[in-house]
C-alpha cells in the first residue's frame, strides 16, 4: 500500500543515502513560490525506520544547512579519531 507522497517524484534536485539501520535520508532543494518573493530551503527528510515508525523532516536555510554540515563533519572526524569534537589529542 502506497503512502501519500511516495508515488510522486520529489520536487527539485534530490540526493539520498540509506543508513546501516535502513533509514533513507533525502536531501533536496525546496522552493516555495509565494507571490513576489520565492522561499528557498534545503529539505532534510529522514524516512521511516525499519519498524515503520514515521521519520522527520526539516527545511533549512542555506546558512543553517552549512552549519549542520559543519557539525556533522566535526562529529565524523571525532568519531574516526575516537575523540570528542574540540578535545585535544
Amino acid at each position: 500500500m502506497a503512502t501519500a507522497g511516495r508515488d510522486r517524484p520529489p520536487v527539485g534536485h534530490s540526493d539520498f543515502l540509506v543508513t546501516a539501520c535502513g533509514r533513507r535520508i533525502a536531501v533536496r532543494g525546496l522552493r516555495l513560490p509565494p507571490a513576489g518573493r520565492p522561499i528557498r530551503r534545503i529539505a532534510l527528510d529522514v524516512g521511516r525506520d525499519q519498524g515503520g515508525e514515521p521519520g522527520v523532516w526539516a527545511a533549512l536555510t542555506a546558512d543553517e544547512a552549512r552549519g549542520l554540515a559543519h557539525l556533522l563533519l566535526a562529529q565524523a572526524t571525532a568519531s574516526e579519531r575516537g575523540t570528542e569534537p574540540g578535545s585535544q589529542v
